[in-house]
């Protein structure tokens, strides 16, 4: 099952994590010492639009229909003053470090994929029993 918090149309503010890593290394780097610097992508989807399109990369890749993954999406009950949107004004970090996203988020999400089909070590370990017991602690009677 893929569980997904309330309606699923929640907004996040999604980036690839090496755009990640190089603006904290740019912030270390060329930071103001004491400033705070807001890190986005300034590509927000809904969870579930996120969720679904992955589910369509993985069936494309496995030549399966979509409908062999999106049909485990599961709704759990969301949690209490879950926020809706979060926004982020990454336009500071932009301006006074000159750090932009490098990755086009489409094809990071395939590199992201690609990345968990090569290393499959890691997901055996994620299927194992103990995470299988942190799945139903926190998912499950929502």
């Amino acid at each position: 099952e893929l569980p997904v918090y309330g309606d699923g149309k929640n907004v996040r503010d999604w980036l690839y994590v090496e755009d990640h890593c190089d603006a904290i290394y740019r912030i270390i780097t060329r930071g103001r010492t004491g400033e705070t610097y807001l890190i986005g992508g300034e590509n927000e989807w809904e969870n579930l639009k996120l969720v679904t399109t992955i589910c369509e990369k993985i069936a494309a890749l496995n030549a399966e229909p979509a409908e062999n993954y999106t049909g485990l999406i599961r709704f759990v009950k969301d949690r209490p003053g879950h926020d809706r949107r979060y926004a982020v004004d990454c336009s500071k970090i932009k301006s006074e470090l000159g750090w932009r996203p490098r990755h086009e988020f489409s094809a990071g999400l395939d590199e992201t994929i690609g990345w968990y089909r090569d290393n499959t070590g890691w997901i055996d370990h994620i299927r194992s029993g103990a995470y299988k017991d942190w799945i139903a602690q926190n998912y499950t009677n929502r």
